[in-house]
């Protein structure tokens, strides 16, 4: 009898090991890391097909990860004209990012509860405060903007962006957050619909939300008023300033000269050049 290879049963049967040994190795419950290896040596990836039987059972992906999970991956993994790969670690991470989502905004409910808000509470915040609120309204433009051009993978990125600063926010307003919460959620209902009409009860909002209005950005947040210039001495990074975005070159100078550590390379020389690209960079040629 005819000794074959792995790699020859697999042609002959149209199968690889990323998209049969996955499930396989899952059902099995065994460790998938040894696949990675094994598929470099024996045999490549290739496209899903029915014809060589390594199609992914879509009941299956619900079953374990949830509609919205399978949705999410669906719309992120590549622009809607390209093919993509299913793979077992993107789906898994669209599912990480479902749920840091939802613990996030879970965990931190008892904080928004009976919270309204209006414009006036935001006109002295603090720059973190204030910070979250320009990330969040950049957000929605970026995804209006992107599900118009049905770029919806580059949607969900900035939403995976937003969630990321959220989750270094510190003072945790919660004017500030109740917003945030609202507009998230009603942001990212056309791609996880469940969790976000959930969400949006748990909020203590009636209703669904596709019943809602498309979350709208504020224009005066996303203008950009302060610039952080980077200062070099003698073409070495030293420091960074912030300057107002229409700042000149001798009020950059000016406020690069107050700073700890632009003195301490300064203090005693002699300032022979300054270059400055406004909004970009200050150098300070000293001898």
């Amino acid at each position: 009898m005819e000794r074959k290879t792995i790699k020859a049963v697999l042609e002959e049967n149209h199968l690889n090991l990323n998209d049969n040994a996955v499930l396989l190795f899952d059902k099995l419950g065994l460790d998938k890391s040894i696949l990675t290896k094994l598929e470099d040596t024996y045999g490549k990836s290739d496209k899903m097909s029915k014809s060589k039987h390594n199609t992914v059972d879509p009941d299956e992906m619900v079953k374990k990860y949830g509609a919205d999970t399978v949705r999410l991956y669906t719309l992120f993994a590549a622009p809607p004209e390209n093919n993509f790969d299913w793979t077992e670690s993107g789906i898994e991470g669209a599912h990480r990012f479902v749920k840091r989502l939802f613990y996030y905004i879970s965990e931190n409910l008892d904080l928004v509860k009976n919270i309204s808000y209006s414009e006036e509470d935001f006109k002295n915040l603090s720059q973190e405060s204030l910070n979250i609120r320009k990330k969040l309204h950049q957000t929605i433009k970026k995804v209006r903007n992107d599900i118009e051009r049905f770029q919806f993978n580059t949607a969900i990125a900035s939403m995976m962006e937003l969630l990321n600063t959220l989750y270094d926010y510190k003072e945790k307003n919660p004017k500030v957050l109740r917003e945030v919460f609202e507009k998230f959620t009603l942001l990212i209902s056309p791609f996880t619909p469940f969790m976000a009409d959930y969400l949006w009860k748990q909020l203590g909002n009636k209703g669904y939300t596709i019943q809602q209005p498309f979350p709208t950005y504020d224009e005066s947040l996303l203008v950009e008023k302060e610039k952080e210039i980077p200062v070099q001495i003698n073409g070495k990074l030293r420091a960074t300033i912030k300057a107002p975005v229409d700042t000149s070159q001798d009020e950059a100078l000016n406020i690069a000269l107050k700073d700890e550590s632009v003195k301490k390379w300064t203090e005693g020389k002699e300032i022979v050049k300054t270059i400055f690209i406004q909004g970009k960079i200050l150098n300070i040629v000293v001898k």
